[in-house]
């Protein structure tokens, strides 16, 4: 083989992912980052490189990637393209880069769980499981270039084919996967209400509710997801510049969170390889800007109910590539402003946190703009996602499990402490002879309804039947309050609810 001939003996064969791969015949191998691979591969030969794929985060998919490098030692170059602001806020590709220039230390991933964590500003974690020996051998036998455009990333492949064949660096590796199985409960596949005062809280019960009673399904992108549909998320109280906890056991922290706050409050221009923005969507996608619409809806006609933004376009049916974000829609009731928003698709463990606080971004802009252009003074409300397929993807169950562990259970005990159920209070008292349960409203106390009968368990149905969203706590509270003023009737005492 001469040197100006590609080389074509090789076929790449992934051990992980291999439906998020275009794979080739060559020696190097392509990472784009956030830019849409076939972007690159229609510029290329097949014999030009070995594989072309994405990597949208440092700590779910350097440690796949590494592994299918490992396993194709064919590989002698590798080129990273680092060219949008996506890439920018996600930080994968500048994390790889890191990997191959700085190296890595023994550490522990945010889950508690051993593993390499990369030398990086951007936090990236590779599988304990993989020996530092076979780490260090794809630094010293793999070339890596970084990118900064599409052009440049062919241009620099193109370059590697021109020199021939390059031997292996050895035999392919391959080395134990830790996976999770989760236990799953029996529970509602279709439509689910979970509330919270906080995105950061409402999270973390979303993913216990998934975790626990999800149906587990292969997914169109490799692996398993556990999935619940149509989960409608209500947040009521996010304050103003967002709650963070600490310590921060969001996937998403404030750097990112401006970044991706611009992506969809802001237009953009159309860029080779980027699919869209949600805000190119809304501001100027369809001829429209569809936020100064809604603004200017509303201080119209405040009470309208058809201010209502979309981003799906009826091509997104052929094309793929189809926006997960579809529909919005804004509501002003009892001057209190609230935006509900449908996602068709929607990674609860890494995307719906960011998806939120973005939503509750454009839910405040649209209120501060319409105080600013007329005499309307609207109170914040609610923000509601509802989420058509709500999942969490197979490699971050392990991480969920430690989530829901360690913090679960600290939100729920807090939320009981404060004694409160929009559906009102019950009061319980015994009269002649008979258990009498009114019904009052939770603010004034004016009673609404009243129950009454000897049989505690006629009356907990009577009463969960005409109280349908009574909080499950509440309802095992006043089970138990009927069946100690059932015995005190019973047994002769005297009963006081409470004691």
């Amino acid at each position: 083989m001469t040197a100006t001939e590609p080389a074509t003996q090789f076929q790449y064969k992934p051990q992980y992912k291999p439906n998020q791969l275009i794979c080739g015949m060559g020696q190097t191998a392509v990472v784009t980052g956030w830019s849409v691979k076939t972007a690159v591969a229609k510029q290329l030969q097949p014999q030009e490189y070995a594989v072309i794929g994405q990597l949208y985060s440092p700590t779910r998919g350097i440690s796949f990637l590494i592994r299918n490098l490992l396993a194709n030692p064919h590989v002698r170059f590798l080129v990273i393209l680092n060219a949008t602001k996506e890439d920018k806020n996600a930080g994968g590709s500048e994390c790889l880069l890191d990997f191959f220039r700085n190296g890595f230390v023994a550490g522990v991933s945010d889950n508690g769980r051993d593993c390499w964590v990369v030398k990086s500003k951007i936090t990236g974690y590779i599988d304990i499981e993989i020996p530092a020996s076979a780490l260090e051998r794809l630094r010293q036998f793999i070339e890596c270039q970084e990118a900064k455009s599409i052009a440049d990333a062919v241009s620099i492949v193109k370059s590697y084919a021109q020199r021939g064949s390059v031997e292996p660096w050895g035999n392919p590796l391959q080395f134990p996967l830790s996976e999770a199985v989760p236990t799953v409960l029996p529970g509602t596949r279709y439509g689910h209400r979970i509330e919270g005062k906080t995105i950061a809280e409402t999270w973390v019960k979303i993913i216990h509710r998934i975790k626990t009673t999800g149906t587990i399904r292969p997914t169109g992108y490799d692996g398993q997801w556990q999935e619940l549909i149509d989960l409608m998320a209500v947040i009521t109280d996010e304050p103003t510049g967002f709650y963070f906890p600490e310590p921060n056991y969001l996937p998403i922290d404030r750097n990112f969170l401006e970044e991706y706050i611009s992506q969809i409050l802001d237009d953009s221009p159309y860029r080779e390889g980027v699919k869209y923005t949600y805000g190119q969507r809304l501001r100027s996608w369809f001829g429209r800007d569809q936020i100064e619409q809604t603004i200017q809806k509303l201080i119209g006609e405040i009470d309208a109910a058809s201010a209502v933004m979309s981003l799906w376009d009826v091509k997104d049916h052929e094309k793929g590539g189809s926006p997960c974000l579809n529909h919005m829609w804004v509501r002003v009731v009892d001057n209190e402003l609230s935006l509900t928003a449908t996602l068709r698709s929607n990674d609860m463990f890494a995307a719906w946190p960011a998806n939120a606080m973005g939503l509750r971004a454009l839910q405040q802009h649209i209120r501060d703009q319409i105080q600013a252009r007329s005499n309307y003074d609207l109170k914040m409300g609610p923000l509601i996602t509802i989420s058509q397929s709500a999942h969490i993807y197979d490699d971050v169950w392990q991480h969920t499990n430690l989530l829901i562990e360690k913090y679960y259970q600290k939100i729920i005990d807090l939320e009981q402490k404060q004694y409160y159920d929009p559906v009102g209070n019950f009061l319980i008292e015994i009269q002649d002879g008979n258990i009498v349960v009114s019904r009052t409203t939770p603010g004034s106390g004016e009673i609404v309804a009243c129950y009454s009968g000897k049989d505690p368990l006629r009356l907990s149905r009577e009463i969960c039947a005409n109280s349908p969203a009574i909080q499950a706590d509440h309802a095992a509270y006043l089970g138990i309050e009927l069946q100690k003023a059932w015995l005190a009737i019973r047994e002769g005492l005297n009963y006081v609810q409470d004691r």
